[in-house]
């Protein structure tokens, strides 16, 4: 199974955001630690998402840096990325771990211990937990469950968590207090005058 970085860059699809910029300014300081998750939004054809997928493995393979497909693994399947995460309302943990294989990395996203427990049981390498802190950058997300629900989350599976939601470099010690993993990012990047500065903290930080 490919490597789990500690910090997960989620592509920014947004209008007037540019996802491949700012990954080809977070790749030459953070590619050590770093996991690209290719997400796009609702209205993305697959043919798009597909064509950015490519265009970001395209970035990723020389550093030897993890691919993963959100929502979409037909996607993930079909570019050649390392695997795929899937959401509440995607399909289940356990069908998704036979439509991508065994060797695959997947990750699920979990709120809280039961469902947390659930996903590992069915074959999630990781868990994406939160949000952690409320976050403009998907629409529709339920209440941020503060860092004591992160580490409900921690304490319940014995796979890498993933903090996700509203997560700043200054935020990484006490997550990572609280047993987390990593840390998963799209506007702390994206939204960065300067990205590349901006990763380098957040790898500094996951050092720590």
């Amino acid at each position: 199974m490919p490597s789990l970085g500690r910090l997960h860059l989620i592509t920014d699809t947004r209008p007037g955001r540019d996802a491949l910029a700012v990954l080809a300014a977070a790749l030459p300081v953070a590619h050590t630690e770093l996991v690209v998750q290719v997400r796009v939004e609702d209205t993305t054809t697959d043919r798009e998402a597909y064509e950015l997928t490519r265009q970001v493995l395209v970035l990723c393979r020389p550093y030897g840096v993890t691919c993963l497909v959100n929502d979409r693994l037909h996607v993930a399947l079909a570019a050649g990325a390392s695997g795929g995460h899937v959401g509440a309302d995607d399909l289940p943990v356990a069908t998704a771990r036979r439509v991508l294989g065994p060797d695959a990395v997947l990750g699920a996203t979990a709120r809280e211990p039961v469902s947390a427990a659930e996903a590992v049981a069915a074959g999630a390498s990781y868990l994406g937990v939160g949000p952690c802190h409320a976050t403009t950058t998907k629409d529709g997300l339920p209440p941020a469950i503060g860092v004591a629900g992160v580490r409900a989350v921690v304490e319940a599976v014995t796979v890498p968590v993933i903090a996700i939601g509203g997560v700043t470099a200054e935020d990484v010690p006490v997550l990572r207090s609280a047993g987390v993993y990593g840390v998963a990012v799209v506007g702390a990047l994206s939204g960065a005058a300067d990205p590349a500065h901006a990763a380098a903290e957040f790898v500094d930080a996951l050092a720590c």
